[in-house]
């Protein structure tokens, strides 16, 4: 029984990889990972080193202490700064991605479906008179017919 099921799960399997959407979805990962480097990039060598120069450069030891005393390992020790420092480069990340990636591609892809719209909209104003004319010819035939017959 095993045997007449294994050509049909690997069918199955086989249809699965087949898949446009597996395959778009591998590409995006492959894609996203060198983005990612791009990206970090970007944030760590000209983003950081900015913010560096107004103040801090790691927000990592920035930390308050719940108990009394916070010597060595007593105490209860919330790390505040690696929270912010994380957040705020989450955000940075965001804006670099959105400002030099995202928004300059959507300017982009607009103007080419202008472009695109304004081709197509020549063509079907062309094609709507062309239409017109022949409704009209149509419409003549139509009414020499029926004009024809009556006046005989």
């Amino acid at each position: 029984m095993s045997a007449k099921r294994e050509p049909g799960v690997w069918q199955g399997f086989k249809a699965f990889l087949m898949r446009g959407n597996v395959v778009d979805l591998a590409v995006a990962v492959v894609i996203g990972a060198a983005f990612t480097n791009i990206v970090n990039s970007v944030v760590k060598g000209v983003i950081n080193p900015l913010v560096g120069a107004i103040g801090t450069t790691s927000l990592d030891n920035y930390s308050s202490c719940l108990s009394a005393s916070c010597k060595g390992d007593r105490g209860i020790r919330i790390l505040w700064g690696s929270v912010l420092g994380a957040t705020l480069n989450f955000l940075i990340t965001g804006a670099v991605v959105y400002f030099l990636m995202v928004l300059p591609m959507s300017k982009y892809l607009a103007r080419v479906a202008a472009r695109k719209a304004a081709r197509e909209g020549t063509k079907e104003v062309a094609e709507m008179t062309e239409l017109e004319v022949l409704k009209e010819i149509r419409d003549a035939l139509v009414a020499q017919r029926g004009s024809g017959p009556a006046q005989r």
